[in-house]
Order: structure tokens, then C-alpha cells, then sequence
């Protein structure tokens, strides 16, 4: 077990810790294996050295990630750590493109799931996916769809709703 401490200079605290350091409670669950503490400008770690070395690139990611975009949210910190491998770059986000939208701006596989989604749908005929809503399963399936058609490996897409509820009223559907 080490120590280390990693001095921030090139962000407004509030903006990295939020408000009653909410933010800050939201990276430390995301690095249970390791003690985060912040004073000031100077964040103590203490723990395993590579769980050290993974952390200080994740904040440096962070603080790259605010100044590009302005803002950081506990969404944002959550995807940032666990979604993008250590060393992510553009270039590999690149890659992953699946299609252009109509105003040429890229559309790809953002999270892990999403880019097992895509794997499976290239791998095999059939793909089931299940999991919470809001986390990209119909978008990237129409995504996928519409890389198809546009590549003529199919002729057209069949857009279908469930005829079951899912726990939510439907009302009344065509044909009732």
C-alpha cells in the first residue's frame, strides 16, 4: 500500500468535487479498492500502486473531459471510468463508427454493452438484448439497421412494437 498525493491546478474545485462533494462521492465509489482524500487542491490516494496509477489517469481524463466539454456530471464521471478502457483515444472511438448521420456527424457504440450489442449482431442471425431503459439497446439496433440498408445487406427495415405490456399501458393498439 502507497500514498500519493496529486496536486489539481487546471480546474475550479466545485466543478470537479460539486456541491457538498457529491461528485467526489461518485468517484470514490467508482474506486472502492482505494482511500481518496481531498483537501483543497491536493487529493491524497492511498492503496494497491496500479490502482494508484489507474486513478491519476482517470482524473487527468476528467479534467480533459471538462475543459473540453465545460461540464462534468456524476453521469459523465460514471461513463468515464467504466465504460472506456485505460488509454481510450479518438482515433480507436473512430473505428467503432457504425453509420453517419444525416448531418455527417458519427454514430457509434458509446458504452461496453453497447459494443458487445454490435459484436453479437455481427457474430450471429439473432440477437435478444435485454436491460434497463435508457441504455442505448433500440438505438444502437436501429444504428446497426440502418448500416445494413445502407449497405444493401438488406432491402428494408421492419420497425415493430411489443403486443404485451411491460408494465406500462399501451392503450389501445391498431386492430383492437
Amino acid at each position: 500500500m502507497i500514498e500519493k498525493e496529486i496536486q489539481i491546478s487546471n480546474i475550479e474545485l466545485i466543478d470537479l468535487y460539486g456541491v457538498n462533494d457529491a461528485k467526489l462521492d461518485v468517484i470514490r465509489e467508482l474506486f472502492p479498492k482505494i482511500r481518496i482524500v481531498a483537501r483543497g487542491d491536493m487529493i491524497k490516494v492511498m492503496g494497491d500502486p496500479d490502482e494508484i496509477v489507474f486513478f491519476e489517469q482517470k482524473l487527468n481524463e476528467l479534467i480533459a473531459f471538462y475543459h473540453k466539454y465545460n461540464k462534468l456530471t456524476a453521469d459523465d464521471i460514471n461513463r468515464l471510468v467504466n465504460e472506456y478502457p485505460p488509454g481510450h483515444d479518438d482515433d480507436l472511438k473512430r473505428n467503432d463508427v457504425l453509420v453517419f448521420g444525416r448531418n455527417g456527424k458519427p454514430i457509434t457504440a458509446r458504452t461496453k454493452n453497447q459494443r458487445k450489442l454490435v459484436q453479437a449482431v455481427n457474430t450471429n442471425d439473432l440477437v435478444f438484448a435485454i436491460g434497463p431503459a435508457g441504455s442505448g439497446k433500440t438505438y444502437t439496433a436501429i444504428a446497426l439497421a440502418v448500416r445494413a440498408l445502407k449497405n444493401k445487406e438488406v432491402r428494408r427495415i421492419i420497425l415493430s412494437r411489443p403486443a404485451v405490456e411491460a408494465g406500462e399501458n399501451l392503450g389501445f393498439l391498431p386492430g383492437d
